[in-house]
């Protein structure tokens, strides 16, 4: 076939093919031909147009609708979420009403991933129910039982001169919350109730532990030979008298004078007493006599007085008085003593 004839790429005419200046528009031969126009952008509103899709590619499916993925996504059983609250409920309970002594029904393991997972909810979800029913039930008897040791304990307050009028008034609360089915505010107000009762009770113990303690000091000084500062019967009546006037500040201030002047009589009374008391039994060693867990005890009494603990220090050397006797010329001397 003929060559077909080299045109102009700018103008079309015809030229030579060792040309390289147009003659018609003086245009350079080999220069590439000017740009076209960018085509105007298609309406924001038009949808762009999909490539063709190559041979043999199968047709795509269509889109899911957003409702339909959305279903998708949810949990299959809607009562999964019902019951990890009914169950976090319970534990609470469980957890809070332990120191009652009550037990509270749980649901096994196995039987809350069948819950979670099962098309129908409905059975376990009545089981569930039926759990919680039974919890409050035991729960609301326990409450019940507390509350007959509680007014007991208020009782043995009141007769100290205790204030328990709010105390009682909670108890009703609690017993109204339990039974109303508010088991979590009944179990706060119960472990409000208990912690001040028990604080209570701890301050009025540790004030009959002085009380009885100082007077013992005296009764043993009085056993010993050693005059004490007051008598044991009238300290123990007077004492006796301010705790049950729930005068507790008046009486610690007056056990701690009481004891301050037994030791103080100690001081001056006590050595005399031990070095009594060690010659009587190196008296009684001379004639044969074992005295040697006695001398250890005296010496651990003497010790515990002087390192500051007078009534330790005392008991000692009463227990050791009561068994093997005073020594002679001490009044009130034991006919247990040996010779």
């Amino acid at each position: 076939m003929p060559e077909s004839p080299t045109v102009c790429p700018h103008c079309g005419a015809p030229i030579g093919p060792d040309v390289l200046i147009c003659p018609t528009c003086h245009s350079p031969v080999d220069a590439a031909p000017p740009a076209p126009a960018p085509a105007a952008d298609p309406a924001p509103d038009a949808p762009a147009a999909d490539p063709p899709a190559p041979a043999g590619t199968p047709p795509a499916r269509p889109a899911r609708p957003a409702a339909r993925r959305t279903a998708l996504a949810t949990p299959a059983n809607p009562f999964a979420g019902e019951l990890n609250r009914r169950l976090s409920r319970i534990a609470q309970w469980a957890e809070g009403a332990g120191p009652l002594g009550v037990e509270i029904p749980r649901l096994p393991t196995w039987a809350e991933e069948a819950a979670r997972s099962s098309p129908n909810p409905e059975p376990w979800a009545e089981a569930v129910r039926g759990i919680e029913r039974l919890a409050q039930r035991r729960i609301v008897e326990a409450f019940e039982d507390w509350e007959k040791r509680t007014k007991g304990r208020l009782t043995r307050l009141e007769a100290y001169a205790v204030d328990t009028r709010l105390e009682r008034e909670q108890i009703e609360e609690t017993l109204h919350a339990a039974r109303t089915g508010d088991i979590a505010q009944a179990i706060t107000t119960f472990q409000q109730v208990d912690r001040v009762v028990a604080l209570k009770e701890r301050h009025l113990d540790q004030a009959r532990d002085e009380l009885e303690r100082v007077v013992a000091l005296l009764r043993d000084m009085q056993a010993l030979g050693v005059e004490p500062p007051q008598d044991p019967a009238y300290s123990a009546d007077a004492l006796e008298g301010e705790l049950r006037a729930g005068k507790l500040a008046a009486l610690k201030q007056q056990i701690r004078s009481l004891r301050l002047q037994a030791v103080n009589r100690l001081k001056s009374g006590l050595p005399r007493y031990i070095a009594e008391y060690g010659d009587f039994l190196i008296e009684e060693r001379t004639h044969g006599v074992a005295t040697e867990l006695e001398a250890t005890e005296l010496a651990r009494g003497a010790r515990e007085f002087f390192r500051g603990h007078p009534e330790e220090g005392l008991r000692r050397l009463r227990a050791l008085q009561q068994t093997h006797g005073l020594p002679p010329g001490r009044p009130g001397r034991s006919s247990a003593a040996r010779r």
